[in-house]
């Protein structure tokens, strides 16, 4: 299996994701991730992978996901497809919300 672009990885199956210009720090919303929100009662953790750096997600960010039941890890995009793979083969509720690298 092949993709191009961000990617969501969810319980439901991957499918490409618009995050917006800007990174996450400062710009990602709930708004861009509805289809997370919408899996998030079969979602324990979710992992976002910023890209080729770590980028962490503001507080209030992180208090919205804690909101809706989600645990959120920000990393790069490697170690978070490469975390995502892990999780997935120990059966955890996990789901990626994966930037993609050029």
């Amino acid at each position: 299996m092949s993709h191009r672009g961000s990617l969501l990885c969810l319980p439901s199956g991957m499918h490409g994701w618009d995050h917006g210009a800007g990174m996450l720090a400062d710009s990602l919303d709930l708004g861009r991730l509805e289809a997370v929100l919408a899996e998030a009662g079969s979602i324990e953790v979710l992992l976002l992978g910023t890209g080729a750096e770590q980028i962490f997600p503001t507080q209030e960010l992180k208090a919205e996901f804690a909101a809706h039941g989600l645990f959120v890890e920000a990393m790069a995009t490697g170690a978070a497809a490469r975390t995502y793979n892990v999780l997935l083969a120990e059966k955890r509720a996990v789901a990626a919300a994966l930037i993609a690298v050029d």
